[in-house]
């Protein structure tokens, strides 16, 4: 994550980069520079996932209430100094880190078989060298923040480059987190959630400047220095060449420092002492073996770059002569070339200025110096106001266009004359595109905006700013939808046209994604992309399914729902978002139920309470997927759940297991994944159950599973599982028969393992006419297939399903 190499460097080469500072003191500081103000702190959420989890137990699936009590404890010691958090959470994986991200995921794969070989070989959990985070824990801190009152954000884009910006545009105390990126970021102090005390608010800063002092740079070098080195867009490989050409003309090693650290030098070296010669007169891809990477590199220089912000190493060089009526000239001496250089009188300002010939007319025209290059233009008469302008040539038509000045940021720009008014209008440079369009005044605002041309219409239309996220968007009439698109989408989300057809839904999902209400929705209609990070899963146990392909049925109907939206029998996004019409909530009840195809189960699952419905929806679900649970499984799961309601965070920590099964932790894990696609489809149907329903604190707690998983395994009765209570008995049994019951309307008995066991020696798959499913780890589509290979047999998708509906 972030630079490679940077963080072992400051914390090695560079100590005194880092700072030991107190958060209360900071925040009574900005308080007395900032009277009236509220000292806030930026949390990118992602990097602290690891440092917020501090229950001893993680195997099991997660301690779920003791994590939202560290939580609330993290919370309270910072409103309790006045300091107000902000959290960011990743929304988007963008296509220029994926290849990262896929790296990643497959090192978090080969972590997980070790995790499971120490399992079986020991029986117990693994040491904290090997932790992992528990599958689910981004989305439901975003849940369990929210729920504690806090601002909670979900970032359109990776979610550095948000938090970088808004701590930039709000002033803010500072960033916390993780991630070297922050040191590279020109925007507020970046502190360490790692080296954070909770008891006296301590950490310590990572300072920027200092960095730059120790290597000789300015800020403005560290995106270069950055790509350089290797980040998530720039792979560590493409420059490693010439990084061992800087340290082999580096005449500096420090011999006690590490490899790593003696690169980065040379190359801050190489950036001082041969690139900056140059700066401003060559492009970097004439001093950097970019090669066919060039796109790449400036795509991740221009990461860096804030709202704002500009690189002096993006340079285009100023070329262009144009006509002028001949002058009396005279020579000069110029003191940088040290060449003689002809020179006329300015007529107005008596001055003598320099002069060059014109190699089209062969005339001599005067220059000036241009204000921001310091370099020399020529000058041309303007026939109407008859004053003498500065030019520039066209790179394109290579024909010379007049500058104006812009009234605004008072820099000269290119003028450009309109084919139908005739008249010459301003340009400027394009953010994205990096071409030069015109400028339209808009008569609203008075404001100059960008013009951009339609690809349709070729007509020329201004660009809008979604004064949110400042992202651009031409203003024009989506070609398909033949109506104005009010929401704005920015560059991130090009495929919204072709995945959602009516913007106003688009919208809708767009401000709950923002505001951390929903999850995956967004995704799913702005890109058609989904993510879904390691679980903690066994390869090796061909006899239980992988969660992603158990709930695979339940995502591709939650997808015929969001992008068919009312085609196809599917229920409309509008009604089921936006009606207040009576009788709507049943609706999207249904639609919730459809999404699970447990429409069949609705009488059953009406009479449970909450938040017993939402478990007993999902493990419906479950056993009629998988044919390899059995009765002993469904008491631990209901068993937990009623347990829990009775347990504090004291006794749920003070738990001890007689030893870990590899198969509960994989249970553990089927089901809190099961709940997180509750929260999908939850979020698709129009939030037909409350969220806190299906919250893991509420419903579920991996060692307090583990212990009923065990003693049901070891044959404890019912009234055993649920610690001699009588009333948690009867609530048992009657779980259990919703379950049961809706199970047996599918051809699906939940018989007990010792029945397997009694037939079929020992095998935990069973075989015979309901072995289809998932028996042994083989479907009825592809026999010899394992589960890994192949999604749950017996109910696969079937795409009229909504007609049925």
């Amino acid at each position: 994550m972030g630079v490679r190499g940077l963080h072992g460097f400051v914390g090695s080469s560079c100590p005194h980069i880092c700072m030991v500072v107190n958060f209360k003191e900071l925040a009574e500081h900005h308080r007395s520079r900032h009277p009236g103000g509220t000292p806030t702190i930026v949390v990118d959420a992602m990097c602290c996932l690891r440092y917020w989890y501090t229950p001893e137990s993680w195997i099991c699936g997660g301690q779920w209430r003791e994590y939202f009590s560290s939580l609330r404890e993290f919370v309270k010691t910072f409103t309790a100094v006045g300091i107000k958090l902000i959290f960011f959470f990743d929304g988007m994986v963008e296509q220029s880190k994926r290849d990262e991200w896929v790296k990643r995921r497959l090192k978090n794969n080969r972590e997980i078989a070790k995790i499971f070989h120490y399992i079986k070989s020991h029986r117990e959990q693994p040491g904290r060298n090997m932790f992992f985070i528990p599958s689910g824990l981004a989305i439901f801190t975003q849940f369990a923040l929210k729920a504690l009152g806090q601002e909670t954000l979900c970032s359109l884009q990776e979610a550095d480059y948000e938090v970088a910006s808004y701590g930039l545009r709000n002033n803010c105390l500072g960033i916390l987190g993780e991630d070297t990126d922050y040191l590279i970021y020109d925007t507020c102090p970046y502190f360490s959630i790692s080296e954070l005390s909770l008891d006296s608010l301590d950490t310590v800063m990572l300072c920027r400047e200092k960095l730059c002092q120790s290597l000789g740079l300015s800020l403005s070098d560290l995106p270069l220095l950055a790509c350089l080195l290797g980040n998530d867009i720039i792979p560590e490989g493409m420059f490693e060449s010439f990084r061992y050409k800087c340290l082999s003309s580096y005449t500096s090693v420090k011999e006690n420092f590490d490899k790593r650290g003696n690169i980065i030098l040379a190359v801050a070296d190489h950036i001082c002492k041969v690139l900056r010669l140059h700066q401003g007169e060559k492009k970097l891809e004439e001093m950097l073996p970019l090669g066919p990477n060039k796109a790449l590199f400036y795509k991740g220089m221009a990461s860096y770059l804030l709202p704002g912000q500009k690189s002096p190493w993006f340079f285009q060089k100023p070329k262009g002569v144009v006509t002028l009526d001949k002058q009396v000239l005279s020579m000069s001496s110029d003191p940088k070339s040290k060449q003689e250089v002809p020179v006329c009188t300015h007529p107005e300002s008596k001055q003598e200025v320099p002069v060059c010939t014109d190699p089209e007319s062969k005339q001599e025209v005067p220059l000036c110096t241009h204000p921001e290059s310091k370099q020399e233009v020529p000058m041309y008469t303007d026939p109407e106001s008859k004053q003498e302008v500065p030019v520039c040539t066209d790179p394109e038509s290579k024909q010379e266009v007049p500058l104006c000045t812009h009234p605004e940021s008072k820099q000269e720009v290119p003028m450009y004359t309109d084919p139908e008014s005739k008249q010459e209008v301003p340009m400027c440079t394009h953010p994205e595109s990096k071409e030069e369009v015109p400028m339209y005044t808009d008569p609203e605002s008075k404001q100059e905006v960008p013009l951009c041309t339609h690809p349709e219409s070729r007509q020329k239309l201004p660009v809008g700013m979604d004064p949110e996220f400042n992202l651009e968007a031409p203003l024009c009439t989506n070609p398909e939808v033949k109506q104005e698109d009010p929401v704005n989408m920015g560059p991130e989300v090009k495929q919204q046209i072709t995945m959602a057809s009516d913007p106003e839904i688009l919208k809708v999902a767009r401000a709950h994604h923002v505001q951390a209400e929903s999850y995956l929705v967004y995704n799913v209609m702005s890109s058609g992309e989904v993510e879904c990070s390691n679980s903690l899963e066994d390869a090796m146990d061909q006899a239980l399914p992988s969660q992603a392909f158990v709930y695979r049925p339940v995502r591709q109907r939650v997808y015929s729902l969001l992008l068919g939206d009312g085609r196809g029998g599917t229920p409309s996004l509008k009604l089921l978002w936006l009606g207040q019409e009576a009788g709507l909530q049943a609706q999207r009840l249904d639609t919730l139920l459809a999404c699970f195809d447990l429409s069949f189960s609705r009488e059953e699952l009406q009479v449970v309470e909450s938040p017993f419905q939402a478990l007993c929806c999902l493990l419906t679900y479950l056993f009629v997927q998988v044919d390899t649970l059995c009765l002993e499984d469904l008491h631990a799961f209901i068993a937990q759940a009623l347990c829990l309601e009775g347990k504090t965070t004291m006794e749920l920590a003070d738990l001890q297991l007689d030893h870990v099964d590899p198969r509960a932790v994989q249970l553990g894990t089927l089901l809190v994944r099961g709940l997180t696609t509750l929260v999908l489809v939850n979020s698709a149907c129009g939030f037909p159950w409350k969220t806190s329903d299906f919250m893991p604190w509420n419903l579920f707690d991996g060692k307090l599973f583990h212990q009923k998983y065990l003693q049901s395994e070891k044959g404890y009765t019912a009234e055993a599982l649920v610690e001699q209570n009588r009333s948690r008995l009867t609530r048992l049994h009657a779980l259990k028969s919703v379950v049961c019951k809706a199970c047996m309307k599918e051809n699906r008995p939940i018989v007990s393992r010792r029945h397997w066991r009694s037939h079929h020696s020992g095998r935990r798959g069973r075989q015979g006419p309901s072995a289809h499913r998932t028996s042994s780890g083989y479907s009825r589509s592809g026999q010899g297939q394992h589960w890994r290979d192949q999604g749950p047999g017996s109910r696969q998708y079937d795409p009229d399903q909504w007609r049925r509906y």
